[in-house]
């Protein structure tokens, strides 16, 4: 079952070069010219950063921040929490200061909140469906080039887990390994005698025959790839609690709950963080 308790924030150290990277992208050589000519150096203004939409929200911190790179001064309230599940309408906070700042942030706060939090709301509907079974939900490495660390996090935030961050977190043997290895054996093997005592072995199978050589090896868990429910029971069957389950491929929100109840550990979803649609958010302003 997932997890449900709440999630400590990230520190800033992990997302204040990547947002500062973010502003400068957008910002480019020459500024803001479109604020810069039209808004007037005095001018103040108070913007509510606002939800479109119902869902959760997830990276509400790392958002704001965009806000107070570009100027300190600026005052900031905030009025939820990340893993706060809102309704269309719902103020998240309140910046107010100087006008320009506010308005040359605005887009590079809203993608990253939009982002996460539609990453943390379509991993809490998945979860919903399966909290009375003991599976749980986690993502992959399909994640956005330089923002893993901040897309897994959502997927914390909306209940579910995190497979390896990269390809040093663990060993996962997938079918392309074995090929060049030559076999389960001998990449097992080989795999057991390179590693350090606190790294996990996971090897990727396709059939129940693959299964069966696999559980006379030292492996710590195995990916159960693209199959359908009645093989995953017989697969979940065999293992009989020897190692951890892993079910995954092509897996959806219509079929997780299905694949939940073949009695997998874990359903892991590429789905959560390549294809989920961003949260609708938006900031509105009033000169004062």
């Amino acid at each position: 079952m997932s997890s449900l308790l709440p999630v400590p924030p990230l520190y800033p150290l992990l997302y204040q070069d990547l947002m500062r990277r973010a502003l400068e992208e957008d910002l480019g050589r020459a500024g803001d010219l479109t604020t810069d000519s039209v808004v007037p150096p005095e001018a103040q203004a108070q913007a509510q950063l606002v939800a479109r939409g119902a869902g959760r929200i997830a990276g509400l911190p790392v958002a704001l921040s965009a806000f107070s790179l570009l100027d300190p001064t600026l005052e900031i309230r905030t009025f939820v929490r990340d893993g706060a599940d809102v309704e269309a309408g719902t103020v998240l906070a309140l910046i107010s200061g100087a006008a320009r700042p506010i308005l040359s942030a605005e887009r590079t706060a809203l993608n990253i909140l939009g982002r996460l939090s539609g990453i943390a709301t379509a991993t809490w509907r998945i979860v919903e469906h399966i909290l009375d079974l003991n599976t749980e939900i986690t993502c992959t490495r399909k994640t956005t080039p330089c923002l893993r660390a901040l897309e897994k996090y959502a997927v914390r935030v909306g209940g579910g887990s995190n497979h390896r961050f990269g390809l040093d977190d663990a060993v996962l043997i997938k079918d392309n390994h074995l090929v060049v290895a030559g076999g389960l054996g001998p990449a097992v093997t080989r795999a057991r005698a390179q590693i350090g005592h606190l790294v996990k072995i996971e090897v990727e199978v396709d059939t129940l025959v693959q299964l069966d050589e696999l559980l006379s090896l030292e492996v710590d868990a195995v990916l159960l790839d693209n199959m359908d429910p009645e093989t995953l029971r017989q697969a979940v069957a065999m293992v009989d609690g020897r190692m951890i389950t892993e079910a995954s491929g092509g897996i959806t929100p219509a079929t997780v709950r299905t694949i939940a109840e073949t009695g997998v550990d874990m359903i892991s979803l590429g789905w959560l963080t390549h294809t989920v649609k961003n949260f609708d958010v938006a900031l509105d302003f009033q000169a004062l």
